[in-house]
Order: structure tokens, then C-alpha cells, then sequence
């Protein structure tokens, strides 16, 4: 039995923290743990924002649904991502800055994404619960005032680290076979059989210990791709850089 990778098949979200902070030591250990994710060019185009403010918090908290978490884990991180950095470079060397591309979008975004999945599990190898707050975007642009965001980054998520004070079960996933393809994607030529796996997530949800519901995952994400998702981030993210061309 591998620990490291029992320890990612074993994730949860925790959204109920213990009022104990992390260590001064472990805290840097983890940002430098994230540090080391992979960085397409060495651009490393993420800047974190360590949000101790309890007022700046509370008015993040709001911005993402009131997740109550979002003030109540002993640490509350936002990712950026963030070209604005590497266009300062061309400052310092007497360079024009040609940002704007989706491509440097892509790049941005994924450092953010690799690096804080790194942070995620090296805390939750330490003890530490976590939980990811997508719900930022709701309202990016108030987001990037409270933060003080600069032109060419924008927040992508936050995270939430904390030592657990509850327990939850364990999220089944999507099977291999459905998920893992060989040499190419290939056709269901009878439609997608999710039948069994719609009734595993139908029994987890309707057994786990908190907001129990009904509903399989094809009809959650039925129901998720028939409405919009966050039609506001487009125009968002031109007024901030990026996706100009």
C-alpha cells in the first residue's frame, strides 16, 4: 500500500475547522510545497494571497455565498492568476509586454490550479482539511477590489486550510473505465451507461452525515449544463488582460 497515493484516493472537503492556527513553520512549508508544482516556460504565474483581515474575510465570505468557512478556517488563501509579473519583466529589460493572449491565460490559470493542488496535498499529509471556494467568481470583480488586484491577474479560487472538526464521507468518483480512454476518445455508440454510478452517488448523497439529498450525478450535471455558468466572467476577464486575442 502506497500512503501517498491512499492519501489522495481519501479526500474530502472539510468545511468545519477546529479554532487552532497552523504552525508558522508548516504554513511556509506548504507555500514552498506548492512552489515546486510544475510551471509551463518557469513562468510561475501565481501570485497567493494570504487573507488574515477578519474584515476582508467576512466581505470574502459574503462574495462566495456566505461560506461560512471562508472566515472561520484557521487560514483562507486566494489563488491569482497572475501575468501581470512577467510583464513587469519587460519593464525592467527595456521590453514591450505583448499580453492579452488566451494562450497566457491557459498558462496563468493552470499554474494557479497545480500550485495550490500541491499546497492541498501536502496539508492534508500533515493533517489538514481543505476546501476549495470556486464561488469567488460569483463576484470577481469585487473580489479584485478587495484584494487590490492589479491589471493582468484575476482570482481564480480560494482555499480554505484548517485542522478538520468533522469527519465526512468520502465522494465517489466518475468509474476508470469511463474517465480513461486509450489512444483516443473513442464513441459510445450505445450512449453513456452511468447506471451504476448514479446510484452510488444517489446512496452517498442520500446516507452521507450533512445535506442529504436525492439526485444522481447525470441529473446534477443535466441540471448544471442546462442554465448558465457565470456568463459574467467573459467580459470579466477582458476588462482584466486577458483572452484579447
Amino acid at each position: 500500500m502506497n500512503p501517498t497515493i491512499e492519501l489522495l484516493k481519501g479526500h474530502r472537503s472539510i468545511r468545519q475547522f477546529q479554532n487552532r492556527p497552523i504552525q508558522t513553520d508548516l504554513f511556509q512549508d506548504l507555500i514552498k510545497a506548492g512552489q515546486a508544482a510544475a510551471s509551463s516556460n518557469f513562468f510561475q504565474a501565481v501570485t497567493i494571497i494570504r487573507v488574515t483581515d477578519p474584515k476582508k474575510r467576512a466581505k470574502l465570505a459574503s462574495l462566495a455565498n456566505n461560506q461560512a468557512y471562508v472566515e472561520t478556517a484557521a487560514e483562507f488563501l486566494v489563488f491569482c492568476a497572475d501575468m501581470n509579473r512577467a510583464a513587469s519583466c519587460c519593464d525592467l529589460h527595456g521590453a514591450e509586454a505583448n499580453t492579452g493572449f488566451t494562450e497566457q491565460f491557459i498558462i496563468a490559470t493552470v499554474d494557479a490550479a497545480l500550485v495550490a493542488q500541491n499546497i492541498v496535498v501536502a496539508s492534508e499529509s500533515a493533517g489538514l482539511g481543505i476546501c476549495y471556494i470556486g464561488a469567488l467568481r460569483n463576484n470577481p470583480s469585487e473580489v479584485s477590489t478587495v484584494l487590490d488586484l492589479p491589471h493582468d491577474t484575476y482570482p481564480v479560487f480560494g482555499l480554505c486550510l484548517g485542522w478538520p472538526d468533522q469527519n465526512p464521507e468520502v465522494k465517489p468518483r466518475l468509474p476508470i473505465d469511463v474517465v480513461l480512454r486509450e489512444n483516443s476518445y473513442g464513441i459510445e455508440e450505445d450512449g453513456l451507461d452511468l447506471g451504476n454510478y448514479d446510484e452510488a452517488v444517489r446512496g452517498y448523497y442520500a446516507t452521507r452525515s450533512s445535506n442529504q439529498k436525492s439526485m444522481s450525478w447525470s441529473e446534477q450535471m443535466s441540471g448544471m449544463l442546462s442554465k448558465e455558468s457565470r456568463p459574467h466572467m467573459l467580459d470579466f476577464l477582458k476588462t482584466k488582460g486577458f483572452l484579447q486575442k
